[in-house]
């Protein structure tokens, strides 16, 4: 609350309440997209470009490099995300990634997904 209330010059001197500071803040965001979303939408667009293209870093992303995985609980993988958001498999996200149009409409229904409740963002 101390932040907000420094970002919209109140002051706590102000008598204005922590639900009046909140109602400010949401109606100068209307146009707020959530963290997780940001981060999907661009992770997702990153793998279309590295898979239309050729070279190193499609090869990383991809997996392709010889060796094996540390021992122990394996971490997540870009692909384990990329599978999970567009709810398709590997080579099925290789062919809609070719596609630049289709890739972008499969990138918007994924971010889509993520729902996003403005009340909830300040409920603690």
């Amino acid at each position: 609350m101390r932040c907000l209330r420094r970002l919209h010059g109140i002051s706590y001197t102000d008598h204005i309440t922590n639900e009046e500071v909140r109602r400010r803040v949401l109606q100068h965001m209307s146009n707020y997209e959530d963290l997780l979303s940001t981060v999907k939408k661009r992770k997702l667009k990153w793998y279309g470009h590295v898979t239309r293209s050729s070279g190193l870093s499609k090869t990383i992303l991809q997996g392709t490099v010889q060796g094996k995985r540390r021992r122990g609980w394996q971490r997540k993988r870009w692909m384990d995300n990329i599978a999970q958001w567009t709810g398709v498999n590997f080579s099925q996200t290789q062919t809609l990634a070719h596609n630049r149009d289709r890739w972008r409409m499969v990138v918007e229904r994924s971010i889509m997904q993520c729902p996003y409740d403005p009340g909830g963002l300040w409920e603690q």
